[in-house]
């Protein structure tokens, strides 16, 4: 097989609000951060995941240059969390909806044998959660 080139561990999201994206992520899914609060650059761990948060119009400076962010959901990409069972499927969504998620499918059992769901973080980024053992 040979080295391994890559490790993809990290993803990161650039923000309308810090706050408000650091409170979704630690009360909601457990995510940890030594963030102070002030900084643009924000850091949050969950065991071996990692997500970087900046603020966008930091990152616009940064780089000289403007960018068309998605307004809404963003249909771009998703940050998937696989949890252990069906019923844990159910009991996330819930809990994604009760610290402020924006619902965007309820949890189904699709054809291939996943129950999935999906929901939206504070600037529309698309959360999937789902389970492959029912």
């Amino acid at each position: 097989m040979g080295k391994t080139r890559f490790n993809f561990n990290t993803i990161g999201l650039f923000t309308r609000d810090n706050k408000a994206t650091v409170d979704f992520y630690t009360k909601t899914f457990g995510f940890v951060t030594d963030w102070d609060g002030v900084s643009p650059h924000v850091e949050m761990t969950l065991g071996n995941m990692r997500i970087i948060l900046f603020p966008r119009e930091a990152f616009e400076g940064m780089v000289s240059r403007k960018f068309n962010y998605p307004e809404g959901f963003n249909g771009t990409v998703e940050l998937a969390f696989d949890v252990p069972t069906f019923a844990d499927v159910d009991k996330e969504y819930q809990n994604a909806l009760d610290h402020g998620a924006m619902s965007v499918l309820v949890p189904t059992t699709e054809p291939w044998g996943q129950r999935t769901c999906y929901v939206a973080d504070p600037d529309g980024n698309l959360i999937e959660i789902g389970s492959f053992t029912e």
